[in-house]
This record gives C-alpha cells, structure tokens and sequence, in this order.
C-alpha cells in the first residue's frame, strides 16, 4: 500500500524521468524494498536519494539524470532480476540501494561482470568487504559488523559480563553478532537466530528470561525490530533487563516504538541527533518535505546523490565510461561532506566513519534520542586485509 509520502515521491521522479528522458545523460537505477515488511526502510532511502538529486537541480555533475526505480520485495530472486533488467535494458551508468545483504549478494555476480558502478545504501556484507570486493562495488551505508563491533565495545567499556544474542538468520544477522563477538569479550549466553521476516517472539523472549543475562543484543531491522521491542516491553523486560541493539531502535521504527523503546540503547554511524551543519540542514529539509524525521538509510542514499553529484562532475561529461565512474566515485569518497560527520572509502570501498551509541530517553513527556558515546572513531572494517585491491 502506497503512502501519501511514496505517492509524493513517485509523482516528482515522474515528472524528473518524464522531463528529461531526452535529454538524460546520466542514467541511475534505484533498487530498494518498496512493498512488504520493509517497504518503510526502502521508501526512506528512495526519498533520501530523490532529496539530493533534487537539491542538486535534477542533475549530477552539471548533466541531467533520469532516475529508474525497482522494487525488488526483498526477495533475492526478484532482486537479482530487476538489476539485471537495469544493466542490460535501461543499460544504467549505477545502481543505488540493492536492498538488504541477501538480496545483494544475489546480484554480486552481475554487478561484478558488468561493471556497473554499484552504491549500497543499506548493507556492506562481510565477502564484499573482503575477498569478493570489486573495483565497482561501493557501500555508503557500512560494512555490517560495524555498528554491532561499535556496541560490543560500548558494552565491554561498561563492563557488562553475561550477554544474550538474537538476529534473523541470513548475512547481515550473522555479520552482526560475529562484529559484536569481535569487540564483547564477556560471556555470550546463548546465540539465537530466527527467521527473516518473523513477527512473534514470544518463544525467544521465554527462553532469554529463562537465561537470566545481564543484558542482550539484538539486530531486528525495520518491522521485526518493531515486533521484538514491543514483546519486549510486553513481558516487561525493558524495565527488568538492559537492552542493546543495531538497526532495530532508529527513525524507521521510533514513530512506532514511541515510549516502548525508552531506555534503550543503539549502536549507529548516524541519527538525527547528530549535530554538525550537514546533518542540521539535511534533516530539516527532509522533515519539511515529506513530515517525517529521517533514518540512517535515508542519511545513506541521501549521501549516496552528494557523492554522486560530485563525481559526476570529475568526469567532464564522459559518466558512460564505466571504469571512469568507479575510479571518479572512489577519488570522491572524502570530498563530499557527508551527514555522517567524517567519512572516506577503504581500500575496500566501504566506508571509514565514526559509530555512535544513541539512548531514548524521556524528555518533556515525549520520547527523545541523545548521542551518548563514540565508541569507535574514523573505524575500519576487519575484512579489508582480504580484499585484493590496490
């Protein structure tokens, strides 16, 4: 079901794609979740991505761009289609988004063959990171431990001893808790995974009170966070026992949380919380446009057209060259300022950032969000060594 939001933004890519059809010189594809359970994660980084071009004047680097959106469902086979539709029909000159980690690496293949400049703005899996990264494929978003490393030493730094761990079951969810380990080195009580996509708890929350840790961590992105953190509250855990957690308390899911996730404590390369001019511009322009606070993948896509506008506008109109965009994309890495705060590509192409712990409190009987820590800064992800780029 469509939103009057998602209505807002189809209306004004139409009128972008159908203006400058023509005359288009830059060509992008823009691959998210748009339907089912996460289709408020994807609509978030589609609105972010339209926020940029639009700022920029409907054109990157000086050149008009013609934007073709997909909506790959979250289901890897569909996804794995629809980039290859944008390679080798809209013949696309880079594809923004892609989705979660099992839908991109599902496309890996083609994206590496082809060398279509790839820009992910909701994952950074560990193989990509590591021994299958590729001249072409860059994150804006984060290599997936990083937020999780970021609150495994959060928690290690408070001296948190006994912790349980719960994440869907697929690469991101394995990439998290293996990045959170990495950091954590107190005991890990027990290592849940559940099903992608699952809504009831109840099952899983019996058997973390049964374990009685001194705190758990948890990765649920988008409508599952939503679930876990109501059941939670529910049981009348978040009162009782500590919770931490990535991607699963953020902007997507507080407008439903609301006092549910108070006290709760979240690992985060951004948030609106953030104070630094970028970010003060970028999230008062977003609420004005479409009356909601931004999330993370919305920062991410967001950044993504920034880059974009800039590397574009190295290649002096030659964007076609496939080779030329990707080196131009990589040089650009530290040279847009990113809502983030400090911000360049790895030798991998994934990003060197700050993490952040956030907490909700509660201020003037509503719900806020506050940056409480720095747990890792200018952070570089533990894959790199693997990656045989220069």
């Amino acid at each position: 079901m469509k939103t009057k939001n998602s209505w807002a933004t189809l209306a004004m890519c139409g009128v972008l794609c159908t203006a400058n059809s023509a005359m288009a010189q830059i060509k992008v594809g823009l691959m998210a979740p748009l339907t089912g359970s996460q289709a408020v994660v994807g609509q978030d980084q589609v609105d972010g991505f339209m926020l940029a071009l639009e700022q920029a004047g409907g054109k990157f680097g000086g050149q008009a761009v013609q934007v073709f959106k997909e909506d790959d469902q979250l289901k890897p086979e569909i996804g794995s289609q629809a980039v290859r539709k944008l390679i080798d029909k809209d013949r696309v000159d880079a594809i923004v988004g892609l989705s979660f980690s099992n839908v991109m690496m599902a496309s890996l293949k083609s994206l590496t063959e082809s060398g279509t400049v790839a820009i992910l703005t909701n994952s950074g899996p560990s193989p990509i990171a590591g021994a299958s990264c590729a001249p072409n494929i860059f994150s804006v978003a984060w290599q997936n431990d990083g937020a999780a490393e970021s609150m495994g030493k959060y928690m290690q730094d408070k001296g948190i001893k006994r912790v349980y761990l719960m994440a869907p079951n697929y690469q991101a969810g394995k990439d998290m808790l293996a990045g959170f380990k990495r950091y954590f080195k107190g005991e890990v009580v027990d290592e849940v995974y559940t099903q992608v996509g699952q809504s009831d708890y109840s099952s899983e929350i019996a058997q973390l009170q049964a374990a009685k840790p001194d705190a758990v961590f948890a990765f649920y992105p988008g409508g599952m966070g939503v679930n876990y953190i109501r059941q939670l509250s529910q049981a009348g855990l978040l009162t009782k026992l500590p919770n931490y957690s990535v991607f699963t308390v953020d902007g997507v899911t507080m407008p439903a949380l609301r006092d549910a996730a108070v006290g709760t404590t979240f690992g985060a390369m951004w948030d609106a919380a953030l104070d630094n001019p970028e970010n003060r511009a970028f999230v008062t322009a977003f609420t004005a446009k479409y009356k909601r606070v931004p999330s993370e993948y919305a920062a991410a896509a967001y950044d993504a057209g920034r880059l974009l506008n800039v590397a574009v506008g190295k290649l002096q109109g030659k964007a076609g060259d496939k080779r030329a965009l990707a080196a131009a994309v990589k040089a650009s890495g530290d040279q847009f300022r990113s809502v983030r705060g400090p911000f360049s590509f790895n030798k991998n192409n994934l990003p060197i950032q700050n993490y952040y712990a956030f907490q909700v409190a509660k201020e003037g009987g509503a719900p806020v969000v506050k940056n409480v820590a720095t747990p890792l800064t200018q952070h570089r992800d533990a894959y790199a060594a693997q990656c045989r780029l220069p």
